[in-house]
Order: C-alpha cells, then sequence, then structure tokens
C-alpha cells in the first residue's frame, strides 16, 4: 500500500511538472492593446501619439520595451543600458557633456532627451534616423557607445530564463530578432510624454497662479523679442521637428547633417530639441558648449553668428542682436524652467523594472 501511494504521488508531481513546463514553453498570445493618454489639448495642436502601423502597442510591448531600456546584456561587457546615457531624473538625457561608453570611450555629440519622440520626425542630432525604431537600433552595435553586435544580444536574450516569453507575449514569437527588440524599446519610448509643467498648467488648464510673475514675464519675451518660438513653437512640443543651422559656429567643425547627406547645404544643421524639461538636461547643444541656460540665452542675445553657412532663415532676424537686458534674460530663464515637468522625470511607470 505504501509503495503505491509513493508510486502514485510520484506520477501526479511528474504531472504537474510536465503541465507547468508546458505552459511554460506555449504562453497565451492575447495582447493588451494600448493607448498613450494625452491632454486633447495636444491632440488639437499636433493629434495623437503617431503608432507605425507595423508596430502597434500594447501592454506587453511597453513593458517589454521599459525593461529592454534597462537591460545591460544589450552592450558587450553587460555593464551599460540605454538607460545609463538617458536618465529619468534628466528628461532621459545625460547630464555629462559626452556619454562614456563600456570601454571608457567618449562620443562627440550630446545625448539627446527622449520627451514626447513620439512625434518626431528626425532622430539623433543630425537626422539619420527617421523612427524611434531606427534610433533605439544604432546605439548597441555603436564601437564607442554599447560596442556589441546583435546575433550576440540576440543570443543572450533567446538564452535566458524570461525573455522568450516575454516576446511571445508581446508578439506572439519567442524566436527574438533585433527588429522585435527596437520595436519593443520604442513602444516605451513612445509612452514618455510630457505634458504637465507649471506652464501647461498655466497656459492650457487656465491656472493663473501656476506661473509667476517673472515666469509671464519670460513667456511674453519667448514668443516676442526674444523669438524664441521661430523654431521652438508654442504648439504643445515647443520644437518645430526640423533641422537647422543655428548659427553656432562660422567654419562647423561638425557636419551636422552633412555627415548624413554628403550635401553642403546641410552643413552644421542640427535636430531642433525640444524645450520641455530644458531646466534639467544641461549641458546644451549638440557639442555640449553650453554649460547653463544662462550661456544659452546670452548666445542668441548677441553671439549668433550670422556668416554661418546655410543659416536658417530665422535667424538673420537677429541681426546684430536682440540684445536682452540682463532682467529680461532673467525672465526668460525662469520661463524655461517653468517647463519642467517634475511628474514625468520622477513617474515610477517609467523607472527601472528591476527596482
Amino acid at each position: 500500500m505504501r509503495k503505491r501511494q509513493i508510486i502514485t504521488g510520484t506520477i501526479a508531481a511528474s504531472l504537474v511538472l510536465y503541465a507547468c513546463k508546458k505552459e511554460k514553453q506555449d504562453p497565451t498570445y492575447n495582447p493588451t492593446a494600448a493607448t498613450v493618454e494625452v491632454p486633447a489639448y495636444v491632440k488639437t495642436y499636433v493629434g495623437e501619439v503617431p503608432i507605425p502601423a507595423d508596430n502597434a502597442m500594447t501592454a506587453e510591448g511597453i513593458e517589454l520595451g521599459r525593461k529592454l531600456f534597462y537591460e545591460k546584456m544589450l552592450s558587450d561587457n553587460s555593464t551599460m543600458s540605454c538607460a545609463s546615457c538617458h536618465k529619468q531624473e534628466n528628461a532621459f538625457d545625460d547630464p555629462r557633456p559626452f556619454s562614456e561608453g563600456t570601454h571608457g570611450a567618449f562620443g562627440d555629440r550630446n545625448a539627446m532627451a527622449i520627451v514626447n519622440a513620439a512625434w518626431d520626425k528626425h532622430f539623433f542630432w543630425d537626422g539619420r534616423r527617421a523612427s524611434l525604431e531606427g534610433q533605439a537600433h544604432d546605439p548597441v552595435s555603436n564601437p564607442i557607445e554599447m560596442a556589441n553586435k546583435w546575433p550576440e544580444v540576440v543570443k543572450r536574450l533567446q538564452n535566458s530564463e524570461e525573455y522568450p516569453d516575454l516576446f511571445f507575449k508581446a508578439f506572439g514569437t519567442s524566436t527574438i530578432d533585433s527588429t522585435l527588440v527596437t520595436k519593443a524599446i520604442a513602444q516605451f519610448e513612445r509612452t514618455l510624454v510630457s505634458f504637465n509643467s507649471p506652464f501647461d498648467k498655466y497656459y492650457y488648464k487656465g491656472d493663473s497662479a501656476a506661473l509667476t510673475q517673472q515666469e509671464k514675464n519670460g513667456f511674453m519675451l519667448f514668443t516676442g523679442k526674444a523669438m524664441c518660438n521661430n523654431c521652438h513653437l508654442t504648439n504643445t512640443l515647443f520644437t518645430d521637428r526640423e533641422i537647422k543651422n543655428n548659427g553656432l559656429d562660422e567654419n562647423p567643425k561638425d557636419p551636422g547633417l552633412m555627415k548624413f547627406t554628403g550635401n553642403a547645404a546641410d552643413r552644421g544643421k542640427f535636430k531642433v530639441p525640444t524645450l520641455r524639461n530644458i531646466g534639467v538636461t544641461a549641458p546644451y547643444m549638440h557639442d555640449s558648449r553650453f554649460a547653463t541656460l544662462e550661456e544659452v540665452v546670452d548666445f542668441y542675445s548677441s553671439k549668433v553668428k550670422q556668416n554661418s553657412p546655410n543659416l536658417d532663415e530665422h535667424m538673420p532676424d537677429f541681426g546684430s542682436g536682440i540684445n536682452l537686458t540682463q532682467q529680461e534674460k532673467t525672465e526668460l530663464i525662469a520661463f524655461l524652467k517653468s517647463l519642467t515637468d517634475k511628474e514625468f522625470i520622477t513617474n515610477p511607470k517609467f523607472s527601472d523594472p528591476n527596482n
């Protein structure tokens, strides 16, 4: 009798183990459709969050992308993730002038903030990529950054305990490839929307007390004398999403867009970044030449190089300089800092899921 009980128990345990193993091997593909919620006024100005036809948003895809964004296995020596150079507290920017790669090398351009990037048309400072999926691809194989090879990344993820199931739940296949990795990361990055700054509360939500008088004065300068909104449109995105030469140098050392197109007419042109959360994304410009907003405002006030090649058509409006007074500079900077969305830079939905 005792022997029969042991045999029966063993069979039952085996069946349970088999069922668990089968469940792990054959997870249910039942993705949950997801949307990125934004305020109605955003939709009025720039429409819904753009979603590619071949990368529909799902809860599973977003969560997988979030996990991959913080995954250090993407780098050659497993010490670096996307988040290593795109830190949430800095609006997914890097506070260092240039990001350090896995082997101690430094890039030659400042990392860009990832804020409302779903609406962008160009990615990287030189605009060489046209989608978030394309943007997510390059750093992994860049020899200065993550210095890895995509086949190695795929091998690591495929051999992991959890990723095959996560990819199945997100995309309906446990076979991982670089396309699915970048699609997942792009889904997560499309959720990084920021529209809850003090300025939003004042201008779009009608809270007259959300800005100080100094900040309100700065807003009037932004849209008036300082002409900042020529390129940084007050269309909720605070960028026209174009690539332009803003007159930094008479003889640009970095060719900018020209490096990608080979067209001399593109020399010195760089992506116009959003000004949202600009107060936490120092240093500034593609080469991090300005450490503070004060330096940025000084430049636009009186130091734009009018004979810079391919100078944007809006820049000549500055003539010999708009020459802001010290009080005006202080007011303008106060307004720029009112574009900081504290909820965005602390939102736990965007943080490392492993913490």
